[in-house]
């Protein structure tokens, strides 16, 4: 095992602004499509932008979900935003299309009692259980969102929620499985925290 986090690139990923708060951070990472690349690595980070079939039809013929699901049992794994949606077990958009199945759930269009949708802008943070990715952010941080479609799954999976019309999953995780709604990356000191204790947990 080398001591990076394999930054996953499928062809649906903000691959370069992640790399860059990965780097300001000083923690070491690699942009990569090789499975092997991910077992060699010591965390794997999933980005994602776009719709939930298109990415996993890209992870599919990219032929990675293998190695993402051999990956999520051994070493800390974080989806980011697309790449969180693509955990739970299924996604609605446009279709019903399997995800990774790595959590519980689905994922659903945001209802959001007539706020716009996409839901785009800064949004606070309940934190709803301890974790060490969120070590050090304070309820009530505000981070950055850009998403139509949440998670709906079992409660006991939610590590801290926001408002937008209805209740959202914001950072979701279990065992060494997180994800986040929001993009750490685009949320200033509170995003670079969470970065940094992903990386604590790869050391």
């Amino acid at each position: 095992m080398d001591r990076y986090i394999a930054i996953v690139d499928y062809g649906a990923g903000n691959l370069f602004s992640m790399k860059n708060a990965l780097d300001y951070i000083g923690a070491r990472s690699i942009i990569t499509s090789e499975p092997e690349a991910l077992e060699r690595s010591a965390a794997v980070l999933l980005p994602g932008v776009g719709a939930f079939p298109d990415a996993m039809n890209k992870l599919r013929a990219a032929a990675l979900t293998g190695a993402l699901c051999a990956s999520a049992l051994r070493k800390p794994f974080l989806g980011i935003c697309l790449g969180m949606q693509a955990l739970f077990e299924l996604g609605t958009e446009f279709s019903e299309t399997p995800g990774l199945g790595l959590l519980p759930g689905r994922v659903v269009r945001l209802q959001a009692a007539g706020l716009p949708v996409p839901h785009m802008g800064w949004n606070s943070l309940r934190i709803r259980a301890a974790t060490p990715l969120l070590d050090g952010v304070d309820a009530g941080s505000c981070v950055y969102f850009v998403h139509s479609y949440r998670a709906d799954t079992d409660s006991a999976c939610v590590l801290a929620d926001t408002e937008y019309g209805e209740t959202v999953p914001a950072a979701v995780g279990r065992g060494q499985v997180f994800g986040c709604q929001f993009h750490p990356e685009k949320s200033g000191e509170v995003g670079l925290t969470i970065l940094r204790n992903f990386w604590r947990m790869a050391i």
